[in-house]
């Protein structure tokens, strides 16, 4: 068998074609040439990149060297205004945040829970609802406060969240309110009070949106707490403590301070408040008065229920009052134009009051008349003596010859 060496002797390979290696090569240059050009401006564009941001930092660099040189050798050069202007600025501005400072402010927004105000700080400052008025409101509209308003605050306080101030009109509307009061307690005068509350000694009432205490023992009529409550009484200062927060104020001294103004045997209109076995308790604007059992017709009255009943309107005449205690006296009796007609025809009686009046009027002042002459009898010298009608005649030439009528008098006060 012939070998495979010579099997294979008469078969030759064709040799390899240097073209294709020749094509082979050139394209893996050029593939060299085009990674070597893209490389190459890469380097390029970085350096050209790096040469623009130097030129850039030493143009600044050059700019802030000249700008700390003219700061250093002429630092008012082409501003506006001299330092002294500028220190007068900053004066005209510094701003005092101590706790208790009063600060001028314009109200610029409102909320739910309050309203933001420019006090031209560092920052806005804020004045809560409940820190908006002396009285409870839920909105700060309700005391007034929009937007635009000028107003003076006291700062009370810091917002640690924002470094805000917190302000409040309600302590300075507090200290007009005390000052107030001290003012009107100097005059003397009578207020009214609401009362909003109450306690085993007395009522609260609020006066210039301060509440006080009127003790029971204070208060002229005989009403519960419960009865008070919302109801509006004239009072009196009695003690004005703003250090100590104590208000406390009197029913009675008002009571007194009006009836002064009520003359023996002036005619007023009352309403029954209440009926008791001695009398009925007649409220008279405010005043409770006393028309006792006897005094109620010149007839013996065995049952008061069968004359007067509570809520009945009637006339009534004053009779005396005690202005430290605070009570008054009335009478119908007095208005009778015959004994017992306050049981029979009380309408009669109600329309004859005044009249009837009138003559119980005349008859005190005739009386008072008759007292004064009677001690003018002991003093010659007054020149005056009583007739039997009861008028001061005269003793010397410079009076009238028929003397002097004192039955028109007016009434003499208590």
């Amino acid at each position: 068998m012939a070998t495979l060496a010579q099997q294979f002797t008469g078969l030759r390979c064709p040799p390899i074609s240097h073209t294709r290696l020749s094509r082979r090569k050139s394209i893996t240059q050029i593939q060299q040439k085009l990674l070597n050009s893209r490389k190459n401006k890469t380097i390029v564009s970085a350096v050209a990149i790096s040469n623009a941001e130097t030129r850039e930092r030493e143009e600044l660099n050059q700019l802030f060297e000249e700008a700390y040189e003219r700061c250093r050798t002429a630092p008012m050069e082409g501003v506006s205004f001299t330092l002294e202007e500028f220190h007068s600025a900053l004066e005209k501005y510094d701003f005092n945040s101590e706790l208790g400072t009063k600060v001028k402010g314009t109200v610029f927004c409102t909320d739910n829970r309050g309203a933001l105000v420019d006090i031209t700080a560092k920052s806005s400052a804020y004045l809560p609802t409940q820190e908006a008025c002396i009285h409870k409101i839920k909105h700060v509209e309700e005391a007034g406060i929009v937007p635009g308003l000028k107003e003076e605050f006291v700062i009370i306080g810091e917002n640690e969240a924002d470094d805000s101030l917190v302000l409040s009109l309600r302590m300075i509307q507090y200290e007009l309110a005390w000052e107030r009061c001290r003012q009107l307690q100097s005059e003397d005068v009578v207020v009214k009070g609401k009362v909003v509350g109450a306690n085993k000694g007395g009522v609260v009432a609020e006066v210039e949106g301060l509440r006080g205490f009127v003790p029971f023992s204070q208060i002229s009529s005989k009403s519960t707490a419960e009865e008070l409550l919302g109801k509006d009484l004239p009072l009196k200062f009695v003690e004005v403590d703003e250090e100590q927060s104590r208000l406390v104020l009197s029913n009675r001294k008002a009571m007194a301070d009006s009836q002064a103004q009520l003359g023996i045997g002036s005619v007023v209109i009352g309403t029954v408040q209440s009926l008791k076995p001695y009398g009925a308790f007649i409220d008279i604007g405010g005043i409770n008065g006393l028309l006792h059992v006897s005094q109620i017709s010149h007839d013996r009255v065995a049952d008061i229920a069968t004359v007067l009943q509570p809520g009945d309107t009637l006339k009534v005449m004053i009779l005396s009052h005690d202005r430290e205690r605070g009570r008054v006296s009335l009478s119908t009796k007095k208005l009778e134009p015959t004994p017992g007609d306050m049981i029979r025809n009380p309408k009669l009686v109600f329309e004859k009051a005044e009249e009837m009046a009138q003559t119980f009027r005349q008859r005190i002042a005739q009386a008072e008349a008759m007292a004064r002459a009677d001690m003018l009898r002991f003093q010659p010298e007054s020149g005056l003596t009583l007739n039997s009608d009861g008028i001061l005649g005269p003793l010397s030439p410079d009076l009238p010859a028929d003397g002097l009528d004192l039955t028109d008098i007016s009434p003499a006060d208590d």
